[in-house]
């Protein structure tokens, strides 16, 4: 792993040690970099409200991300920025749509000034852009009740996350294998679990290609 892989790999794994764990589950070395590329850059969006104490200053911070997006669809992300520079790698490589990246960076503004949370936005747009980084294009439907369910467990709604895993796993049975790992993490609905528990009931999962 080279040393700018394993940064934002640590960095992935810090802030989301779930994702980073059902990560793991990806055999190609490269893919998996793709895949801690779009990890990173949403851990990025995700901590600035921590670091500023005004809403206007956090909107300026996501305002800098959003203009970033047009060099990193473009091939020609901001120079001596490693996750731009990873994260624009991996756009290319796989033709990524911009779309749910937009959305993702609107949604935290909202979050900012207390709208309501856009739980598509959020969890189900980039849950979708891993299946593609995986597995490519055409598997936005397979995955969107897993991002959903994911999305409930996250938000403090575990009974109804539960209650949405049959849909979810009935869902999977049109995802390829190898796109799996881009939707394991909606299996730890129980978040406080030590990480070995984790691991095994990951393992599971990717066995089974059930959530």
């Amino acid at each position: 792993m080279t040393d700018r892989r394993a940064e934002l790999d640590g960095q992935v794994r810090a802030a989301d040690p779930d994702r980073w764990l059902s990560s793991r589950f990806v055999a190609d070395a490269d893919l998996r970099a793709d895949l801690i590329a779009l990890y990173a850059f949403e851990a990025e969006l995700m901590v600035i409200p921590s670091r500023v104490t005004q809403p206007l200053l956090a909107e300026m911070r996501f305002t800098w991300w959003a203009d970033q997006m047009d060099g990193v669809f473009a091939g020609a992300p901001r120079k001596g920025h490693p996750g731009l520079e990873a994260l624009s790698a991996a756009a290319v490589r796989h033709n990524l749509a911009r779309a749910p990246f937009d959305a993702l960076i609107t949604a935290h503004i909202g979050r900012v000034h207390e709208d309501p949370h856009d739980l598509e936005a959020f969890y189900v747009g980039p849950m979708q852009t891993a299946a593609h980084i995986l597995a490519g294009p055409g598997h936005e439907a397979t995955v969107a009740p897993v991002g959903r369910l994911r999305a409930l467990s996250q938000t403090g709604r575990p009974d109804e996350a539960r209650a949405l895993r049959h849909e979810a796993n009935t869902a999977l049975k049109a995802l390829p294998p190898t796109a799996f790992p881009a939707v394991a993490h909606a299996a730890l609905i129980d978040h406080a679990a030590p990480e070995p528990l984790k691991r095994l009931r990951l393992t599971w999962a990717v066995l089974r290609g059930r959530v």
